[in-house]
């Protein structure tokens, strides 16, 4: 099961998938950034008594990484992200101070992610996946059994995620699309990091970045 919440100015959405089965759950970027956002999640945790085993990052944009510092402090469990991602994630006080964003916290990063990774709670297995071009060290979750890719920026509803800042290559990101999102099957549902759920056979039929790439 995945639950969604849209949070912050930025309209980030933050996912948590729960294994049903045994009531284990991680946070994929957690974009709460007023107090009453992160009191709005640790309450769905705390009612649904979800035992949480780690917040995953696809990327570490300020947008979606904006909860860290306060999961981290609420439930003790560890962070992940790749590597590749450390630049821009030790960047995120100075954007926030750019944006105004005066009530950021900064948290800290726990294990490192690659490619061939996979995250186990409960009887639910995510499949890590390197894509990179939105961000250097960007990666997407991918569920088999439920046929799903928690995807972060990489690919929308109708586009795909911006290359105009620091560390981004739009090439990188039209090949990460092609060769990691595009080789799933049509039925897979594509979780994005703004805007509604999508599926893969949607986007490549109507996307224009992919059918003109």
């Amino acid at each position: 099961m995945i639950q969604s919440f849209t949070f912050s100015p930025f309209q980030e959405n933050t996912y948590v998938v729960i294994d049903e089965a045994t009531n284990e759950a991680v946070i994929i970027d957690p974009g709460m950034y007023e107090q009453a956002e992160k009191e709005e999640l640790s309450r769905f945790i705390d009612e649904r008594r979800l035992k949480l085993k780690a917040i995953l990052l696809t990327h570490a944009h300020l947008d979606h990484v904006f909860g860290v510092a306060y999961l981290k402090r609420k439930y003790g469990v560890n962070i992940f992200l790749h590597p590749k991602d450390e630049v821009i994630f030790n960047d995120v006080p100075t954007r926030a101070t750019l944006y105004g964003l005066r009530g950021y916290e900064h948290g800290q990063i726990d294990e490192w992610l690659t490619e061939g990774d996979r995250i186990r709670f409960g009887n639910t297995a995510l499949d890590v996946v390197f894509t990179p071009g939105h961000a250097p060290g960007h990666v997407a979750f991918v569920n088999h059994v439920d046929r799903y890719i928690v995807g972060g920026d990489v690919l929308f509803r109708g586009g795909v995620g911006r290359t105009d800042f620091p560390y981004c290559n739009h090439d990188d990101l039209l090949n990460s699309i092609q060769t990691q999102f595009m080789t799933l099957p049509d039925d897979y549902v594509v979780y994005a990091g703004h805007n509604k759920p999508t599926t893969i056979g949607q986007e490549r039929k109507t996307n224009p970045f992919i059918i003109h790439n």
